[in-house]
């Protein structure tokens, strides 16, 4: 809010992400200098319908996502939020670089600890990377869902409670069930295996998966949502390739053309490199990834598994070198 003496004020308004300006006015019969008080006196966050008429300003404006404004005619307040909040939104919505930048010039931005976003949960989630974010997911399982029904695919929906680990691991929630012992579900792999022999053919899920691990990585977590797919494989095992790699060439040209104001907003708070993929994805022997990263120093065991660090230098080989230098 924005108050321009007795017979004006400035509101923005926000709903899903997307802002735009409201404009009261005092006007004999329509608005009073009471209404342009009250307006001008609601707290931030505060939930309120607003009547009125759409109209382009002469002047672009700065601030909101939409370059129109409304001169409002009524206004009410649904839910008014409490004077001072816990957190404030244009705080939760600053980038770890934003806040270094300042702390460099000498001025000190309030940084949101992760603690007090999940205390306040609410709050913290009408921030626009944070719409954007379940908003992306949304459509990640969507496509997901989509693109395998299409290749003749059933959906599935497994136990999470059953009565051992369903991965033969150790990292299981354990929890007594009526004097039995029982666990939630690392995977539905169990399970999907069953519907393969019973002849479903291919099938896939998308559900929560449970570890107990103890990391602190972000390649570690308790609780999240697997997309998992299963299929039996008739004459070579490629065509599981053949499936994931028309899979994520699909699903990453739905998220840029759909999702890319989604994308732009979680990319202002949490910056990160668009997304580069090939039409057709490249394919390496292990032999001639093993020999990408002799090359370049890192030496591996032919016979062993790539470790994490190891996966991670082959990616920035791949990703700086020519499709034509494979042969390919």
């Amino acid at each position: 809010m924005r108050a321009v003496g007795k017979n004006m004020a400035f509101i923005v308004v926000r709903e899903k992400g997307f802002t735009v300006q409201c404009v009261v006015t005092a006007q004999p019969d329509v608005v009073s200098k009471q209404m342009v008080k009250f307006a001008a006196g609601l707290s931030r966050e505060s939930i309120v319908d607003v009547h009125g008429v759409v109209s382009v300003p002469s002047i672009a404006i700065k601030g909101t996502t939409q370059q129109v404004e409304i001169q409002v005619s009524k206004l009410y307040c649904v839910d008014k939020a409490m004077p001072t909040l816990p957190i404030n939104i244009e705080d939760a919505s600053r980038s770890e670089k934003e806040i270094e930048e300042a702390l460099q010039a000498g001025e000190k931005l309030v940084r949101v600890n992760q603690d007090t976003r999940l205390n306040n949960r609410v709050l913290d989630i009408r921030t626009s990377a944070n719409q954007g974010i379940f908003r992306i997911q949304c459509q990640v399982c969507n496509i997901f869902r989509q693109f395998l029904l299409s290749e003749d695919f059933i959906e599935i929906h497994t136990p999470k409670l059953i009565a051992g680990s369903s991965e033969g691991g150790s990292a299981v929630f354990k929890l007594d069930y009526k004097g039995q012992p029982a666990c939630l579900a690392q995977s539905p792999q169990l399970h999907k295996q069953m519907a393969i022999c019973g002849d479903f053919g291919r099938v896939f899920e998308i559900g929560p998966v449970f570890r107990a691990e103890d990391s602190y990585t972000h390649r570690h977590l308790c609780e999240f949502t697997g997309l998992d797919i299963e299929l039996e494989i008739r004459q070579h095992y490629t065509e599981v390739m053949d499936i994931v790699d028309r899979l994520f060439v699909t699903m990453f040209d739905h998220l840029n053309n759909k999702c890319s104001k989604d994308l732009e907003a979680v990319g202002r708070q949490y910056p990160f490199e668009p997304l580069k993929y090939l039409r057709k994805t490249l394919r390496l022997k292990f032999e001639e990834g093993v020999q990408m990263l002799k090359e370049a120093g890192v030496e591996i065991d032919p016979y062993g598994d790539l470790n994490t660090e190891s996966e991670r230098k082959l990616g920035q080989l791949v990703l700086h070198s020519s499709p034509v230098s494979f042969g390919r």
